[in-house]
């Protein structure tokens, strides 16, 4: 009943052409309009112009001129209306008492862009009209109800401005390339309409495909960023995000239209990027190799965006998204044997995708006529994704209760394993007290042996230091020796002088005696000086610094050093030379510790220029053995240098010599101890030592130390 009353109301306000150009509402349905679901379209009566001019819109425009038009039909084959530019619709109503208190609305369908007037008044803008082709936006409301306030029994004029596309779009046969069909209708059936619901519904349904497709892409990428190591994520990640792309470039070209056919191209690569990846991930969680039919599909969905066109969109879409389907479906049947229950998930899902868009596909090729088809598409686009979903819920279970098996697995093994160690540890416990306890028995041991070592050390040093005080001593005990023997004789002469009576010949040999006693007097002093020397060196001290001469200190030990070696080797031979700046003074060091650091630089450049004097006398080369010593202020500290002419030291063993125990010396002649008490001596006095030295041509060891 509702809807036979909507058709006697359309009866009663349907367009009629009168003769005198006014369109009046009767009710000749039949012979002057085209009625659709209640709806009016207003197809017939339409003058038109091309070109702009705001008065057109006027009611009292006088358009007799104007030339006639029939609307509903493709304005691209109409040779007298522009492919371009904006053309002016003119068409004059006047309804009757059947519309009053009747809420009417329009309904437009266009491929470009317009501007609705009605008695010279701006109703609708529909899109953007302008004379810089940049600058227009094509749109196209479809579902849109756009209000119509039609006056009854009042003569009124509907003007439309109209730009129409540039060009014909897309470029496929069979469709309409150019349109501008304005109905009419009344409220309450429009809310009942079936496109209206249609529309609105499909719009709602691709609106939940995108936040589907957004949600899968976020979680997906969560996971990926999250455990790294698994890229597929990622794969599944950017597959929704190009699914959700396609979904929303597929909303926007339901209301745009020409240049924004861009939207389409883009579409159908949103949705070849898609499928593309999707059907990666089903090769790659079912460990399929990709053959040629994989590589067959990547090359057709290639082609099929340049292909947009020249073929339908919606029908591309269709039958590369069929063709994916189809491959899926014969990869999960083959992983059947091998991943039973996940291959059965994605089989049923993609085998109901793939049911439905192969009807829609028949349907877009017009060899099925099936009905509101298009009314489940938005679920159909769900199918896929959500199967992959629950497979990928399904194996994360699998792999989380295979976890929760080896995790149980692990503890039990860990307390064996606790076990074994608790007994393990008892076992280590007592062997590690028994080595602990030989290791402290060992680094006793080590520790006695290392300072008897050090006072090996200190007592070869005390020898060869006794061995050059001897060597000193026995020179002026010579001295002391012959003036005694003289002596002795001069006074036995003088007694026979004063016994003969002899005077002047008594006190000319008693003066001699005089001179040789002062003589041995003074050797006898020297020999002193040399012992006491000996004795300080030998004796223990607090270490205590004072006052001394470091050139008299260097001198004193390069002379003990020297007859030291010739004490022990006769043929030893060397010169030595001294270099010493007098304004130094007085420094305060320990003379005994200094004493003993300047002795081994001796003796070690000693030993070196008297190994290379025995090499190069051998091979009959003339060389001079030469050791020197200098010193030298240096504002706030004193330098001393030991030289020598010998061997030098190799390069590859120069950062070991300061090191406890390391030796160039043959074994049993020397502790390698040495050069690493003088080194902790000199730091002990705040100075540094170090070595300079070039292998063939000799040594220089450099000490500084504070001057103050």
């Amino acid at each position: 009943m509702k809807y036979l009353f909507i058709v006697l109301l359309f009866f009663s306000f349907s367009i009629h052409a009168q003769k005198s150009g006014v369109f009046k509402l009767t009710t000749e349905v039949a012979r002057t309009t085209r009625f659709a679901s209640g709806w009016i379209g207003l197809d017939s009566g339409w003058k038109f112009k091309a070109g702009d001019n705001p008065d057109w819109a006027r009611p009292g425009f006088d358009d007799s001129s104007w030339q006639p038009i029939h609307l509903f039909q493709d304005l691209y084959n109409l040779q007298q209306v522009p492919k371009n530019g904006i053309t002016w619709f003119r068409l004059r109503l006047k309804s009757d008492s059947t519309l009053f208190n009747r809420q009417l609305v329009m309904r437009i369908y266009q491929t470009g862009a317009s501007e609705i007037f009605l008695d010279g008044k701006l109703l609708h803008r529909l899109g953007v009209i302008s004379a810089n082709p940049d600058s227009i936006k094509y749109y196209s409301p479809n579902s849109l109800l756009l209000p119509f306030p039609l006056s009854y029994n009042t003569e009124q004029t509907l003007a439309i401005r109209f730009e129409n596309l540039p060009n014909p779009y897309p470029l496929y046969l069979n469709s309409l390339k150019s349109n501008l069909e304005p109905w009419i209708s009344t409220l309450d059936n429009a809310n009942e309409d079936y496109m209206i619901r249609f529309y609105r519904t499909y719009n709602n349904r691709i609106n939940i495909g995108i936040g589907v497709a957004a949600i899968l892409c976020i979680l997906y990428l969560s996971l990926f960023l999250f455990f790294p190591a698994h890229k597929i994520n990622l794969y599944f990640s950017l597959s929704n995000f190009f699914f959700a792309l396609f979904l929303i470039l597929n909303t926007i070209n339901i209301n745009y239209h020409g240049p924004a056919f861009k939207f389409s191209i883009l579409s159908v690569a949103s949705l070849v990027a898609y499928l593309t990846l999707f059907l990666y991930c089903i090769y790659k969680i079912f460990n399929q190799k990709h053959g040629w039919i994989y590589w067959s599909l990547l090359a057709v969905g290639a082609i099929s965006v340049p292909a947009a066109f020249l073929i339908d969109v919606g029908l591309i879409s269709t039958g590369i998204g069929v063709l994916v389907l189809f491959d899926i479906l014969r990869i999960s049947i083959r992983s059947l044997p091998n991943n039973k229950a996940g291959a059965w998930i994605i089989l049923i899902g993609v085998s109901i995708d793939l049911i439905y868009w192969t009807f829609n596909l028949l349907r877009g090729l017009d060899i099925l006529n099936i009905p509101d088809i298009d009314s489940y598409s938005s679920f159909a686009f769900l199918i896929a994704p959500l199967s992959l979903a629950i497979y990928l819920g399904y194996a994360f279970g699998i792999t989380s209760q295979s976890l929760r098996q080896k995790l149980a697995e692990v503890e039990q093994l860990s307390y064996e394993k606790q076990q074994m160690l608790s007994a393990q540890n008892e076992t280590l416990e007592k062997q590690v007290k028994e080595r602990t306890s030989a290791l402290n028995e060992s680094l006793e041991h080590l520790q006695s042996t290392q300072s008897q070592l050090i006072q090996a050390e200190k007592m070869a040093s005390l020898g060869e230091l006794t061995a050059g005080i001897a060597h000193e001593i026995q020179n002026p005990l010579n001295f002391v020796n012959n003036f005694s023997e003289v002596n002795e004789e001069l006074l036995a002469e003088m007694k026979d002088e004063m016994v003969t009576g002899n005077i002047d010949d008594a006190i000319a040999l008693a003066n001699d005696a005089i001179e040789n006693q002062k003589k041995i007097n003074h050797h006898g002093k020297r020999a002193d000086a040399i012992v006491k020397g000996m004795l300080q060196h030998s004796r223990q001290t607090s270490g205590a610094k004072e006052p001394t001469d470091i050139n008299a200190l260097a001198d004193e030990y390069l002379r003990l050093s020297y007859h030291g070696l010739r004490a022990k080797d006769k043929s030893f031979n060397a010169d030595f030379k001294t270099d010493f700046d007098e304004t130094i003074g007085n420094i305060n060091i320990v003379p005994r510790d200094i004493g003993r650091v300047l002795l081994n630089l001796f003796n070690n450049a000693f030993y070196a220029v008297h190994e290379k004097n025995a090499s190069t006398g051998s091979a009959g080369q003339h060389y001079q053995p030469t050791v020197s010593i200098k010193t030298k202020k240096l504002d706030d500290k004193i330098e001393v240098n030991v030289k020598d002419n010998g061997n030098g030291i190799p390069q590859k063993i120069v950062d070991k010599i300061f090191q406890p125990f390391f030796t160039t010396k043959p074994t049993g002649q020397g502790t390698g101890l040495g050069l690493s008490l003088s080194y902790d001596i000199i730091k002990a006095h705040g100075g540094e030592i170090k070595v300079e030295t070039k292998e063939g041509e000799g040594s220089e060891f450099i000490i500084q130390l504070l001057s103050m």
